[in-house]
């Protein structure tokens, strides 16, 4: 759950182990049977939604969703489409175009991947994020056709220079309609558009295939390739078990690239039950986005439609170095070990142990009562340990953990007493520090 979800507290996590593995895989990866949150309430008594220039409203409503969707899959494979194909409101400045996005990589990036770059190339707010409006027959602009093959298929060294001219070229005419004035009545729906007399009909060669091709050849091709179906597979292999590339295990899930098609619910399934997911662990960075929500699910919190705050969800992963829907270029947020420098980890911290260190939140809540149920005292071990497991089987190094205790000035044995959340939350507020508990 740290991996294909956002984590989830003890209690959720043993309800959770009472299904068998296998099929657990299957409830997370088959969304399409479970409804997706309903959103009027939140809309309700959040006013602020019906303000469309602000995208912080849109960053808001998809942390709403990735606390409380029970296709929790779903938001994540959206949020894993968002860093590869980064588009950014910062360009267009136009938020309905980019609420427009978020929801194509919801519809379909669990699907096939040739769909999803079909419907990526007519995406208003990719199109506008990488000047596609200027790619003119006789005019050709090759910002598109580049980043579709360097940034979003194929990975460079696997296509020519020529591969990149000719894509652009079977690429010119496609573009959005033209906006409409937002006064008086507010901004309208960008679509796709195909202008036939702005398209260069003559000749052109990609990858060994020679016609009169198109956007839509030119994809054809590219999901065809070794080199897709390796780039596919290695970015999802990053993102759900290590920073580090395993190449077995890359090449596994390429191969069920082919095997399915091209779909990617296949391959997640692939990935999910192989060895190398089950037994790395604790192997990647966890992006701001993924930690906020981890916190929140553990706090118990943001997951009533009537609360207001969700904006402040957007704030906070954005002091960590994510900002919902504004990457910093074409090439996305650079994850790993980049998410961690001095001020982010201090974001990550402060957030952390705000949350977790609060003992009235419903989530501490019930964890005081977990722990505190069964004892009148419990050594200072023993409640660290307790704590850890709580905060959804987290594992410190000895090490770590030696420290952690060493930092901890309480007599022993701790007493089950009023003042038992705030002794819990001293030891929260160390282990969300620790190195350990900024990785999953």
């Amino acid at each position: 759950m740290r991996r294909a979800a956002f984590g989830a507290p003890a209690w959720k996590l043993e309800r959770l182990a009472e299904q068998p593995y296998e099929d657990l895989v299957e409830s997370l990866v088959e969304v399409d049977v479970k409804p997706r949150p309903e959103e009027d309430l939140l809309e309700r008594f959040n006013t602020q939604h019906a303000d469309e220039e602000a995208g912080v409203w849109t960053g808001a409503r998809w942390f709403y969703r990735m606390i409380n969707s029970e296709r929790v899959l779903e938001e994540k494979v959206a949020l894993f489409w968002h860093n590869r194909f980064a588009t950014g409101i910062a360009k267009s400045n136009v938020n309905l175009m980019m609420r427009a996005h978020l929801e194509m990589l919801r519809d379909h990036g669990m699907g096939s991947f040739k769909t999803l770059l079909q419907k990526l190339s007519r995406d208003p707010a990719m199109i506008w994020w990488l000047d596609q409006q200027t790619n003119h027959a006789g005019a050709v602009n090759e910002n598109y056709g580049r980043e579709l093959l360097e940034l979003f298929s194929m990975g460079r060294g696997n296509y020519s220079e020529d591969d990149v001219l000719s894509a652009a070229r079977a690429f010119t005419g496609w573009t959005h309609d033209q906006s409409i004035p937002r006064y008086p009545n507010g901004w309208w729906d960008f679509n796709f558009v195909f202008r036939d007399e702005d398209h260069d009909h003559d000749d052109k060669t990609f990858l060994g295939r020679s016609g009169d091709l198109d956007g839509d050849d030119i994809i054809e091709e590219i999901v065809k390739q070794d080199a897709t179906a390796e780039f596919v597979a290695t970015n999802l292999h990053r993102f759900f078990i290590s920073d580090e590339s395993h190449q077995p295990a890359i090449d596994r899930i390429a191969q069920s690239y082919f095997d399915s098609d091209y779909e990617i619910k296949p391959m997640l399934k692939q990935l999910f039950n192989s060895d190398e997911f089950k037994n790395s662990a604790f192997d990647r960075v966890r992006w701001p986005v993924e930690h906020v929500v981890n916190i929140v699910n553990i706090a118990g919190v943001f997951n009533d439609p009537y609360e207001s705050g969700f904006q402040a969800l957007v704030s906070k992963s954005s002091l960590m170095g994510q900002e919902l829907l504004n990457p910093p270029s074409v090439e996305g947020w650079h994850t790993g070990r980049e998410w961690i420098d001095s001020s982010f980890l201090i974001e990550r911290v402060n957030y952390a142990v705000e949350m977790l260190g609060n003992p009235n939140t419903p989530g501490m809540k019930n964890i005081l009562e977990r722990i505190g149920s069964n004892h009148t005292s419990i050594s200072l071990l023993d409640l660290m340990d307790a704590c850890l497991y709580e905060l959804g089987c987290v594992e410190l190094d000895e090490k770590t953990k030696s420290i952690l205790l060493s930092e901890l000035d309480q007599e022993e044995p701790i007493v089950v007493d009023a003042n038992f959340g705030q002794r819990v939350g001293q030891v929260m507020e160390l282990i969300v520090a620790s190195r350990e508990f900024q990785l999953s």
